[in-house]
């Protein structure tokens, strides 16, 4: 089966639906893998989802931080911020199903030799560990105290992994690199509050896929989340994020032969909002 990568989605559904629509015209029958952040800011999230779940086993759907705030939101863990579109699904009467299979969602995901995240990887990890690590989180959102998993999320610290991690703290790092990295230092400390995209104003930090001996640098990584960079397609690392929402475009990418489709996106939010 012939398997497509597509960027954050964030509920942008009538591009979502237009890109598929492309793909179909590729690919009959096609493999879609989806990395993260399928809601929120975009105008219909509750559609989206109900699209991307009615694919089945033919769909992938990875876990970003608007997914993982949505779970937030809706347990009165966070407040909505003022760019959140979240309503049509807060306010479905079928809210508790669609959370229940969010939460279902994994964190990372291996096929064709191609790793799968939805922000980054920090240079400790090899990728088995990565999946392993994921796994980790997955085991405690599906599980009987996943609000309580989800009161103990937030927050920057600890910034740097260690193996000897344990309880909120390490399940907080690993959510940390897999859904919100951008940069780190060369010894994996995580900066997490710049969206810029070079680094240029954070002095000792780097992308995170550009920290030396990164220990998954021989696998191809394929992440979103990182708008302000773009397309990037790289013998080892691909990005998907083209910023639908912010009047970009929704991209996906064939994976048997680095094939690129993408839809125009109308502009929804101002990137500085």
């Amino acid at each position: 089966m012939t398997t497509y990568a597509i960027g954050d989605v964030q509920g942008c559904h009538a591009s979502l639906m237009a890109l598929l629509e492309r793909i179909h015209a590729e690919t009959p029958d096609p493999r879609l893998i989806f990395v993260g952040d399928l809601v929120n800011r975009g105008p219909q999230s509750l559609e989206t989802l109900r699209t991307i779940r009615s694919l089945g086993d033919k769909a992938i759907a990875l876990l970003g931080n608007h997914d993982l705030h949505l779970l937030a939101v809706a347990n009165g863990i966070r407040r909505a911020h003022e760019s959140d579109t979240l309503d049509d699904i807060l306010q479905s009467p079928d809210r508790d199903e669609w959370l229940d299979w969010l939460r279902q969602r994994p964190l990372a995901h291996v096929e064709d030799g191609y790793l799968m995240v939805h922000a980054g990887v920090l240079p400790q990890w090899s990728t088995q560990q990565t999946l392993a690590l994921a796994h980790e989180v997955e085991a405690v959102l599906r599980g009987p105290d996943w609000v309580d998993f989800l009161r103990q999320m937030y927050g920057n610290f600890p910034a740097k992994w260690d193996d000897g991690l344990s309880g909120a703290d390490r399940i907080r790092c690993i959510v940390n690199a897999l859904t919100r990295l951008r940069f780190c230092t060369p010894d994996g400390t995580m900066e997490l509050t710049s969206k810029e995209a070079h680094g240029a104003n954070l002095p000792g930090y780097q992308p995170w896929f550009d920290a030396p001996e990164r220990q998954t640098a021989d696998t191809t990584i394929v992440f979103g989340h990182w708008s302000a960079r773009g397309l990037i397609l790289e013998p080892k690392l691909i990005g998907l994020d083209t910023g639908c929402i912010w009047g970009g475009k929704l991209t996906a990418l064939r994976l048997s032969d680095r094939k690129v489709l993408q839809v125009k996106c109308p502009k929804y939010l101002h990137p500085l909002d």
